[in-house]
């Protein structure tokens, strides 16, 4: 079956088309066709890139002026070329979609029925900047490819098994009751997937198997996940809580923001943007968010780029301690992401000083590991740690071609 993974943003769509059936996600052998991407939708000069198999991606301009137009074009690279990939919308056997926020609502995947969708649009108090935009990927495939069906997959819905006791503030009863404030937790395709692939590299079963999963990005989160639940995470009601990012704040005392915000006058426009766009590695360092360009500022001795890179790592390792914690006993510490997966020394720095919880990395063999997927632990360490890269579009296929076909969802 043929899956076509949308993502739609504000100003873009990024989109893969994935072959895979229920033998071939036994086998782990999922065939990946296509992937592509639209920036700058809603302007004369929309960058379109697209990629077929492992040939170099072909890069062009034109004009895009809304989300329909921006799939119509997806659509059309996949039918292009001496060997379309489709004929007709009827060779896609289901569209998956990326969607954000299901609320309380849904704890798995789910096929995209009218009160489906009229859920997700009662969520998009909690994610405004994204639900929307998710949902217009929906709408533009309906009327583009009115056979198919498409299927929601839920950034949240991993995070749903966490007890009270990890997703309750200690704020008044009553707010959670009134205005659903909790946590959410995001990264959940990605912090599942990588659980998923440690237990199927390592033969594990999942009821036996306790994990904690980084995600480290631009975006970064810790999960806890016992016997293929996550229990706790520490992004919460919105992404911005947690570690520290690459423009955001990750944790701070709630008292700051109101300290600030009086002293420097500001709105709560204004205060969000501070928080998101503002602070984090680029806040600290004054130069950049990306981990990349920090490390070699920091080579050349750049005193705030190391001071940003320390109190990243510090931040970490302390929430890779908390989760040892609250799992008791710890199988696996897993690393993705961008950072993750290609940062060696910012996954060393990581696991310093967590002996106690039988944590030891081998430097040498974690030098050797930038973006595959690696052991990277040592030898005597009681936890085994990998290095796993992510693939949230083929987790999103996978959960696509299972709810269309009435497959349970292994966690």
């Amino acid at each position: 079956m043929k899956v076509l993974v949308i993502n739609c943003g504000s100003s873009t769509v990024k989109f893969q088309l994935i072959e895979t059936d229920a033998e071939l996600i036994a086998q782990n052998e999922d065939r990946f066709l296509a992937k592509g991407v639209v920036e700058k939708i809603g302007t004369t000069e929309a960058l379109i890139r697209f990629q077929r198999g492992q040939d170099k991606a072909t890069v062009k301009v034109a004009e895009i002026l809304d989300h329909k137009s921006a799939i119509g074009e997806c659509l059309n690279l996949l039918r292009s070329g001496d060997t379309p990939f489709i004929g007709s919308g009827n060779d896609i056997g289901v569209v998956g979609h990326r969607v954000v926020h299901g609320g309380e609502k849904f704890s798995g995947s789910q096929l995209m029925t009218e009160a489906v969708v009229e859920e997700i649009r009662e969520c998009i108090e909690l994610a405004p900047l994204h639900n929307p935009h998710n949902l217009k990927g929906y709408q533009v495939c309906q009327q583009l490819l009115p056979e198919v069906p498409q299927v929601a997959v839920f950034d949240t819905a991993f995070h749903q098994t966490m007890p009270p006791s990890a997703y309750l503030y200690g704020l008044p009863y009553l707010l959670y009751r009134r205005h659903q404030i909790r946590r959410y937790g995001f990264h959940g395709t990605s912090h599942r997937f990588v659980a998923y692939r440690f237990r199927q590299i390592f033969n594990l079963q999942k009821e036996m198997t306790n994990l904690i999963t980084c995600h480290l990005g631009n975006g970064c989160s810790v999960c806890a996940i016992e016997a293929g639940k996550s229990v706790d995470t520490s992004m919460g009601f919105t992404p911005l809580e947690g570690l520290v990012m690459g423009s955001r704040c990750g944790d701070v005392d709630p008292a700051i923001i109101l300290h600030v915000m009086a002293k420097e006058d500001l709105s709560v426009h204004e205060a969000t943007t501070l928080l998101n766009k503002h602070s984090g590695l680029y806040g600290i360092s004054g130069v950049s968010g990306d981990m990349r360009e920090l490390q070699q500022e920091a080579a050349s001795g750049h005193t705030r780029a190391q001071l940003a890179i320390d109190i990243f790592t510090y931040r970490v390792r302390k929430y890779i301690a908390a989760y040892g914690g609250v799992l008791g006993k710890l199988d696996g510490l897993i690393f993705t992401g961008g950072i993750g997966e290609n940062a060696p020394a910012i996954r060393a720095a990581s696991c310093e000083r967590l002996g106690l919880f039988g944590i030891e990395i081998d430097l040498a063999s974690n030098a050797q590991v930038s973006g595959k997927e690696a052991v990277i632990s040592s030898p005597s360490s009681r936890v085994r740690i990998c290095v796993i890269p992510t693939n949230e579009e083929l987790l999103i296929a996978r959960d696509s071609v299972r709810t269309v076909l009435g497959i349970p969802h292994p966690n």
